[in-house]
C-alpha cells in the first residue's frame, strides 16, 4: 500500500502574493490569515498578498508569513476534498518542522503561530547582535563540508548548518569566515554562494535565540502526533511532547539534516511526497534525493486541485 508524506517548506520560501488565489477560493483559508492577523496585532495577510519584498523578507515577518501560507494551504486543500487520512507521514524543513507539527495535531493554530513568531523575533536579534551568514557549497558532501570549516574558521565561528540534498552543503558562521569560505571553495572543488539571509541560523551563534525560545517552548502544549514528524536534528521522530520541546530548541543552533529526515520516511515506506506551501524548494531537493519518488507540488489553487485529482487515483 502506498505512503503519503506531507512536507512543508521553510524560510526563503516567500514570495510576494503567496496564498492570495488560494484565499480568494477557499474560506478555510481565508479565515486563516484573518486569525493571524487578529494574534499578530498587525496584517501579515496585505504583507504576504502585496509585500513591499524588504518587509516580507525579514525573519521576524518571513517566518510567521511562510507558516501561515502553508497552513492557509493544508485547509484548503481538506476544503475542497482533499483526504487527510491519506498522509501517514509529515516533516519540514527547519520552520517548516512548525508547519508539519501542528497540521499532525501537536499543537494547536495559535501555539504554534506564537512560537514561530517568536523564534523569528529572536533568530533576528541574535543575528544583529552578531554580523554572520550562511554559505552554500554546491558539489560538497558532509566530510568535505566539515574539512572546509576546519581550514578556514580560524579563531571564529563556522560550522555546517544544513544537509539538503547529495553535493549540496550549507555552513553558517560569522561573517569574515563565510567571506573565507566563499574565497577558498574552488580550492576543493566547490561552488559557493553565499546566501542573501540575516545571520548564521543553526549554528552556535543561536545559542542566543535557543535560550529565549526555551521558556516559550516550556509554556507551549504540546501533544502527541497524529502522525509520525520527522525532526530536524537527528531524522527521528517526535514521540512526545517533550521530544518536541528539546528538539525544536537544539534545531535553532544544530545542523538541518533534510536529506536524513527524508530518507528515513523513505525506509519506512514512504514513497509519495506532496510539498504544501509557497515556492517548490522541497520538490527540487527531492530530485537530488531520490528521483525515483513521486512528489507533488501544492501551491496555489490550480496545482491544489490538480493534487487532489491525482491522489483520488
Amino acid at each position: 500500500m502506498a505512503r503519503t508524506a506531507v512536507i512543508f517548506p521553510g524560510q526563503g520560501a516567500q514570495q510576494i502574493g503567496m496564498g492570495k488565489d488560494v484565499v480568494e477560493r477557499s474560506v478555510k483559508a481565508r479565515a486563516i490569515y484573518e486569525k493571524a492577523d487578529g494574534i499578530l496585532g498587525f496584517e501579515l495577510s496585505k504583507l504576504c498578498f502585496e509585500g513591499p519584498a524588504e518587509e516580507l523578507e525579514k525573519t521576524d515577518i518571513q517566518q510567521p508569513a511562510i507558516f501561515v501560507t502553508s497552513v492557509a494551504i493544508w485547509e484548503a486543500y481538506i476544503e475542497a476534498g482533499g483526504d487527510q487520512a491519506l498522509f501517514t507521514h509529515s516533516g519540514g524543513l527547519s520552520l517548516g518542522e512548525y508547519s508539519a507539527l501542528h497540521i499532525a495535531g501537536a499543537m494547536g493554530f495559535e501555539e504554534a503561530l506564537r512560537l514561530v513568531r517568536r523564534r523569528g523575533q529572536l533568530m533576528q536579534e541574535a543575528a544583529v547582535a552578531s554580523p554572520s551568514g550562511m554559505v552554500s557549497l554546491i558539489g560538497a558532501n558532509e566530510e568535505g563540508a566539515r574539512s572546509l570549516c576546519d581550514n578556514v574558521r580560524g579563531g571564529d565561528v563556522l560550522a555546517p548548518a544544513n544537509f539538503n540534498c547529495p553535493g549540496q552543503v550549507v555552513v553558517s558562521g560569522s561573517k569574515s569566515a563565510c567571506e573565507r569560505a566563499v574565497e577558498t571553495a574552488g580550492e576543493s572543488g566547490y561552488r559557493a554562494v553565499a546566501l542573501a539571509v540575516a545571520g548564521a541560523f543553526h549554528s552556535p551563534l543561536m545559542a542566543p535565540a535557543a535560550a529565549g525560545l526555551e521558556p516559550v517552548l516550556n509554556e507551549t502544549a504540546f501533544r502527541k502526533a497524529r502522525i509520525p514528524v520527522a525532526a530536524n536534528v537527528n531524522g527521528d521522530y517526535h514521540a512526545s511532547p517533550e521530544h518536541m520541546r528539546e528538539w525544536l530548541k537544539r534545531q535553532v543552533t544544530e545542523p538541518v539534516l533534510w536529506q536524513q529526515c527524508i530518507e528515513r520516511m523513505i525506509a519506512d515506506g514512504v514513497d509519495r511526497f506532496v510539498e504544501m506551501g509557497p515556492g517548490r524548494v522541497l520538490t527540487g531537493l527531492m530530485r537530488k534525493i531520490n528521483r525515483k519518488m513521486e512528489t507533488l507540488c501544492v501551491n496555489s489553487i490550480d496545482s491544489l486541485n490538480e493534487a487532489i485529482e491525482k491522489l483520488k487515483a
